[in-house]
């Protein structure tokens, strides 16, 4: 699999996109405290595609979570864009998710009524997107993620492949800030899974988007300018890649 990436120019900005600064995240469990993660600090910057690699349990879900503002840390503070998003009532997020946010799932998340062209528009129509201009946004990406055929298909008569499309179409409309992925090509085989890795590549680069990835797995990884190891809600340690050379360097923590 690791032979097919196409590696683009890295072209990070120093302004930082994501602040976590000593996040700390433990859940109550009967009578019992787990702790999910235990003293994050870490800074992403924009237009960077960061990966937090670990098993199943590491925290790396929590984090993200976080990072979305779907949770709140015991401790710590999140910023996005300089707003500590840990500090935002439901309403302050709400806003701020649909305008600076896009998700992709590994489920996909689509809702199984709706087009692609539906499913795709649907963040705008949240932001008040009059119809024909949010439709002819969506019909524009569906056309870049190689689904021209497929604008008036529900999510049933599409592949896994098909579906993961709509998913990161949907996710770039409107062009957020910043993508989360969490676990992308997880239902999809090797081949498919590059190709929408490289293809989701291109648009982060193509817009100078941060891209926060999720992931267990190491070819996935492979493609991040930054990987952020998470081991039982730690840093283990961050491996970057140089712009001039393919090597990393390692930062223990």
């Amino acid at each position: 699999m690791g032979d097919a990436i196409i590696y683009w120019e890295v072209t990070t900005i120093d302004e930082v996109m994501i602040q976590i600064d000593s996040v700390r995240k433990v859940y109550k469990v009967g009578s019992e405290k787990v702790v999910a993660l235990n003293s994050i600090t870490l800074d992403i910057k924009r237009g960077e595609v960061c990966c937090f690699l670990g098993t199943s349990g590491s925290g790396k879900s929590t984090l993200l979570n976080l990072m979305a503002g779907l949770e709140k840390p015991t401790k710590g503070v999140i910023k996005i864009k300089d707003e500590a998003i840990s500090k935002m009532n439901e309403k302050q997020l709400a806003k701020f998710r649909q305008q600076y946010i896009g998700f992709i799932f590994q489920s996909y998340n689509l809702i199984p009524t709706l087009t692609a062209v539906e499913n795709v528009s649907l963040p705008l129509t949240f932001r008040r997107v009059h119809k024909h201009p949010r439709e002819k946004e969506a019909k524009a990406l569906l056309k870049a993620v190689g689904l021209k055929q497929h604008m008036h298909h529900k999510p049933t008569q599409m592949s896994g492949g098909q579906q993961q499309r709509v998913g990161i179409a949907r996710a770039f409309v409107g062009t957020p800030s910043i993508i989360f992925a969490d676990e992308p090509t997880g239902n999809l085989d090797s081949r498919t899974s590059e190709e929408v890795m490289n293809m989701m590549l291109k648009m982060v680069r193509d817009r100078q988007q941060t891209f926060v990835i999720v992931t267990h797995d190491q070819e996935i990884a492979k493609y991040a300018d930054k990987v952020v190891y998470i081991l039982d809600g730690n840093i283990e340690k961050i491996e970057e890649k140089t712009d001039d050379i393919r090597r990393y360097v390692h930062h223990e923590e």
